[in-house]
């Protein structure tokens, strides 16, 4: 009967243990993969404020749906940025980032920030 007790508590450990990493995940910027083939590449991000995504770049262009809309300001590398105002609902079109460029996306209100993001891979 110890030993099932022993083991039981130590389940309940580890379940709650994977809970505070979810959490702990969920509560900061990220990035959720929806679905990928060779045409495109959908991801879901939640950028929350003052906590920009690292810098990165898109070699395709995309489309932008705001689950919940906000002002990102995409910061280049070089220190240039631009702000862009997406409401909640709404679909953007961006282009492929030019060669050799970075950026990191920052929220610049105060909620978060949440878009699913549609990138084709391919040029046409």
């Amino acid at each position: 009967m110890k030993k099932i007790a022993s083991h039981a508590i130590v389940a309940v450990l580890v379940f709650a243990g994977t809970v505070a990493v979810m959490r702990s995940q969920q509560a900061g910027t990220h990035r959720l993969p929806q679905f990928e083939n060779e045409d495109v590449k959908v991801w879901k991000s939640v950028v929350y404020s003052g906590a920009p995504l690292t810098m990165h770049r898109h070699d395709h262009p995309r489309v932008i749906i705001a689950l919940k809309g906000g002002t990102m300001k995409i910061v280049e590398e070089t220190g240039g940025s631009e702000e862009h105002a997406w409401e909640t609902g709404h679909a953007y079109w961006l282009p492929a980032n030019p060669p050799g460029t970075q950026h990191a996306d920052v929220n610049a209100g105060k909620d978060p920030i949440e878009v699913m993001v549609v990138e084709l891979e391919k040029e046409h």
